[in-house]
């Protein structure tokens, strides 16, 4: 029988990440250890028969250049947060295996809320946790996991408990966590030991092709270049200085005792995704009141681009909110995107919404067409972003001065004096919205009331709210 050994098909033929010498070999410094943790990942996807069905995760760090290596899906992530788009793609394609392949200096340090909330739901993916102790890939400095009297380029006299704290041990941290199925320490030096690996990665994304839950691999991997040895003596540190730090062996395994199950894809179409928010779909006359077309509105304000603007605690955001909702319980594609500063009340604050009969690429609003002024503020800041025959709402009781512009339509509305009158002056925006919907024709002033209860959450509110909406309405009424 002739044996034959070759490169797994999971690996490409020919590798790209630099130009010239030999493109057939993985490119990583003499004795680093992700060349190894690559083979062993490839081979095991390569066994298991999921190749097409595998994606990486790669954040920043050594770890990115995983996606010239591997003939497999591929995404890049931001510092540290490859397991939040791992659980974003698994939980849209639970058919799929998800790797998050990270580092110590990217998993241990910006990454670490990531890895703990993904680890304490159970998702159902695997991450391999490269620990070499330093950050590799930018110059050697510290990482979580430098030990103490350890010598980095930000730690000179070497890591001190006392001023840099002690080495994190991810692998107990996940492991006082409930919900992971698996979690082991391996560690590349020995035959013995990288064939413990080998067994590690292979068991690991087993457990995902088996719908198993989340699990972890940390490795103790070499780092001779960013260490400043020899490739022999890196793998001799890791077993006499790394591992009485980071012991190795198997903290948790719980897949004997979990049921294999296959992943089973979650399919949204519009229909369904429509039918669980109570929305119409767009362009069907699913409902008497619902508008379809925006004939009816002025040209100038058609698909409107509308911001809205004023204090924090004058309910600019809830006016927004609420002309989305409206919006989109009446079949028209809507977003609302809000901007505020760090105050509860009396700081900045505005939204952009777009409420529209055709598809919406962006929610930002820059060219405005509506513009809902609050404070003289931001009637000062907004109004020349608002295009030629657009329209500006302001509140007069606050506003000691009409718009400049001549080319665009102006309408004063006592909004907080109205509200007053109402015996509640937080109820300005409901004012507000009602003089809007009156004036420009975009909804009907009763469809704004019959579905104030998809915004307002307080029921006992809602009367309230329609007196004002139906005052700001009344108001512009009795200007014609």
């Amino acid at each position: 029988m002739k044996v034959k050994f070759a490169k797994p098909k999971t690996l490409y033929d020919v590798y790209h990440r630099k130009a010239g010498g030999d493109q057939t070999v993985i490119h990583y410094c003499p004795g680093c250890g992700h060349g190894n943790i690559h083979k062993m990942l490839a081979e095991a996807i390569a066994e298991l028969g999921v190749q097409d069905r595998t994606i990486f995760v790669s954040p920043v760090g050594c770890s990115v250049f995983a996606y010239y290596y591997f003939d497999t899906g591929n995404i890049q992530a931001a510092h540290g947060r490859a397991p939040a788009v791992a659980t974003g793609v698994k939980r849209a394609h639970p058919d799929s295996i998800l790797i998050s392949y990270q580092g110590d200096g990217d998993l241990g340090a910006i990454g670490t809320a990531e890895i703990i909330h993904a680890a304490n739901r159970g998702e159902k993916i695997t991450v391999i946790f490269i620990n070499n102790a330093i950050y590799g890939m930018t110059g050697g400095q510290m990482a979580p996991t430098t030990l103490e009297g350890q010598r980095t380029t930000t730690t000179p006299y070497g890591r001190s408990a006392g001023n840099e704290g002690y080495p994190v041990r991810v692998a107990e941290l996940i492991n006082a966590l409930q919900a992971p199925v698996y979690i082991e320490r391996v560690a590349l030096t020995d035959a013995k030991n990288i064939a413990k690996v080998r067994r590690a990665i292979h068991k690991a994304l087993t457990y995902q092709v088996e719908n198993k839950g989340f699990s972890l691999v940390e490795v103790l991997s070499p780092c001779p270049t960013g260490w400043g040895v020899h490739p022999t003596q890196a793998r001799e540190w890791i077993h006499e200085a790394m591992e009485p730090i980071f012991p190795l062996g198997c903290l948790r395994d719980r897949g004997g005792e979990i049921e294999a199950t296959p992943g089973e894809p979650r399919r949204f179409v519009r229909e369904n995704l429509h039918q669980l928010l109570e929305i119409p779909v767009p362009g069907t006359q699913v409902e008497e009141e619902h508008v379809g077309t925006m004939d009816h509105v002025a040209p100038a304000l058609r698909d409107p681009r509308i911001k809205v603007a004023g204090f924090g605690g004058q309910g600019v955001l809830m006016l927004g909110l609420g002309l989305a909702s409206v919006g989109m319980k009446l079949g028209y594609h809507v977003s609302w995107l809000p901007s505020y500063g760090p105050e509860m009340r009396g700081g900045t604050a505005n939204c952009s919404v777009r409420v529209s009969t055709r598809l919406i690429g962006a929610p930002t609003v820059t060219e405005t067409d509506i513009l809902v002024a609050f404070n003289k503020p931001s009637l000062e800041k907004f109004e020349a972003d608002l295009r030629p025959g657009g329209v500006i709402f302001y509140d007069s009781s606050l506003i000691d001065r009409p718009p400049k512009r001549g080319d665009i339509g102006a309408v004063a509305v006592p909004a907080t004096k109205l509200a007053d009158e109402l015996g509640n002056t937080k109820a300005a925006n409901m004012v507000m919205f009602g003089a809007i919907v009156e004036k420009t024709g975009l909804f009907k002033e009763e469809q704004v009331r019959r579905h104030l209860g998809a915004f307002i959450k307080k029921k006992k509110l809602i009367p309230l709210n329609e007196e004002a909406v139906q005052k700001g309405a009344q108001y512009i009424r009795a200007l014609a």
